[in-house]
């Protein structure tokens, strides 16, 4: 399917579970679908499988002082890329 016939992801859903594997490790992340959206063109603008994206961004995380879950981190990266 085309991404110009897509559907938008509704603005208020609620978080959808996802699992990955990430450095070496599966992991779930639940985030809403809007998210789920800006990080799927985020990888795709990177030429990065989106797996690769979070686990980009998972250790930029990991080397904070006190760290958030990597849910709000991604959400936290999302924001500020589009601000």
């Amino acid at each position: 399917m085309s991404r110009a016939v897509e559907e938008t992801p509704p603005l208020y859903a609620g978080p959808v579970k996802r699992s990955m594997t990430i450095a070496g490790h599966t992991t779930s992340i639940s985030l809403e679908p809007v998210f789920w959206r800006a990080l799927e063109d985020s990888a795709r603008a990177a030429d990065l499988p989106l797996s690769a994206l979070v686990a980009r961004i998972d250790a930029e995380r990991i080397q904070q002082i006190e760290p958030p879950n990597l849910a709000s981190a991604l959400r936290c990266w999302l924001l500020v890329r589009a601000g």
